[in-house]
């Protein structure tokens, strides 16, 4: 379930962008889970017209999935509707996800943005919102350029096709099959029912991803020669064509399509890391550093790794320019990392994980030694990880100050439309805020993924 403070952040980012109504509605699942129609207007005592039209608004824009499921015994059904936290969020990263496709597919770029601004749209919209939107006097791009572009993002799996959209999932159906696999003593992450429904709406990457197809105007005038003349060879290539037509106009007028944002947030996050990435080691450095981990083979406390320097020799020698490192050079670098000799066996270096001792002594990570390998070859490592309950915790902190930090924008946004003696003032302040929520935005979209 999504923190209290990840709930009004998510309610703040639907009200800026559609209004306090479709908020609410967006509240309401957020806190509930999946909910049917007649339910949520119970619980907002709203109008039937009203959540329906606030819950077609979210589908369009991605921010929620229909599904369908059983509705007590018999065959009957009842349509069901789940919220999606990531999505909402990601709206307030489309000024990022335009500068990834500027720097990458810049002639792409307006086809994005049209998806990002409308949610989901036809090619065939796509191409009249285009062509609108070519400035007097400027040369308009023509059906297949455009079609040209749009395959561009299709093929770097910026673009998407949209999922199913009412597909059907039973939780008791998907809870015994998950018994079932758990008796059976296989190893499986475990799924909230949200991520399970998503799945179950997702096409095969085979079909999200398939571009719009080409068609040949003179395809059949270039194959009507001699060696095409047998009326069956023309008939199954009339067919072929036929169907290529038919594939090509269902993918421009009816299949619905949108922005595929688990693309653009690993993106992001491949930049950020590479922006800010700050080389620690010292050139020729690293082979060493890896070789040392890797020739760690003694079971020791978990709290430090211990590694005989012949296992490090051995280690070293197999990366590239091992070979030419001597002894003295290894060993230099080695101190030079804080890996010292061992008091109990000199030809050993070890390496105290003081740091994550303490976090570990003081319940903020957990441990957990993992087995590799076959008979005698077995090798042992420690893997540390972040307990729930501290994760849980920390990404709350985030979306709180995320949370502060929108809504001090907004109260200067309305200082400013209501008139002030220091407008300039209230400018340089808001813009320095959203400069500061979007950098600290960063912090929440790379800290979500782990």
């Amino acid at each position: 379930m999504v923190s209290q403070h990840g709930i009004l952040l998510a309610v703040s980012i639907i009200s800026d962008h559609f209004g306090p109504l479709v908020s609410k509605v967006c509240g309401c699942l957020l806190r509930h889970g999946a909910l049917p129609l007649q339910e949520i207007v119970r619980r907002l005592e709203l109008s039937p017209g009203q959540v329906k039209n606030s819950l077609l608004v979210l589908i369009q824009h991605n921010c929620v999935q229909a599904f369908n499921s059983p509705r007590g015994s018999g065959d009957k059904t009842a349509t069901h509707y789940l919220a999606n936290f990531d999505n909402i969020l990601h709206r307030q990263r489309f000024s990022k996800f335009l500068s990834v496709i500027r720097a990458d597919i810049p002639e792409s770029e307006a086809l994005l943005e049209g998806l990002l601004q409308n949610g989901r749209l036809t090619f065939d919209q796509l191409v009249e919102r285009t062509i609108s939107k070519v400035p007097e006097g400027s040369i308009t791009p023509s059906r297949e350029e455009i079609r040209m572009n749009f395959n561009k993002l299709v093929f770097a799996h910026y673009v998407e096709r949209c999922p199913k959209p009412e597909p059907f999932f039973d939780p008791l159906v998907d809870e015994q099959s998950t018994s079932t696999r758990k008796r059976a003593k296989t190893v499986e992450i475990a799924l909230s029912i949200d991520k399970k429904v998503v799945n179950t709406a997702s096409l095969s990457d085979a079909e999200r991803f398939s571009e719009i197809p080409y068609i040949m105007e003179d395809a059949s005038n270039a194959n009507d020669s001699t060696h095409s003349s047998i009326a069956g060879t023309k008939r199954k290539h009339n067919a072929l064509e036929v169907d290529a037509e038919l594939n090509s106009t269902i993918a421009e007028n009816e299949v619905l399509w949108r922005a595929n944002f688990e693309k653009f947030i690993f993106c992001l996050k491949k930049k950020f890391c590479a922006d800010r990435k700050k080389p620690k080691l010292k050139v020729g450095t690293h082979p060493i550093w890896e070789a040392f981990f890797e020739a760690s083979l003694i079971e020791r406390d978990n709290n430090s790794v211990t590694s005989p320097i012949n296992g490090i020799l051995e280690r070293v020698g197999q990366k590239e320019g091992g070979t030419l490192m001597t002894l003295d050079h290894i060993t230099r670098v080695l101190e030079e990392l804080n890996c010292n000799p061992s008091s109990e066996d000199p030809d050993s270096f070890i390496l105290v994980y003081g740091t994550l001792y303490k976090l570990l002594k003081d319940d903020y990570i957990e441990t957990e030694r993992i087995l590799s390998g076959t008979g005698t070859g077995n090798l042992q490592f420690f893997v540390w990880r972040v307990k729930n309950t501290f994760r849980e915790q920390f990404i709350d902190n985030l979306y709180h100050a995320a949370l502060n930090l929108r809504q001090m924008v907004n109260y200067i946004a309305d200082l400013l439309l209501e008139g002030s003696k220091d407008d300039t003032k209230l400018r340089n302040r808001k813009n320095i805020l959203i400069l500061a929520l979007t950098r600290h935005d960063d912090s929440l979209m790379l800290f979500n993924g782990f």
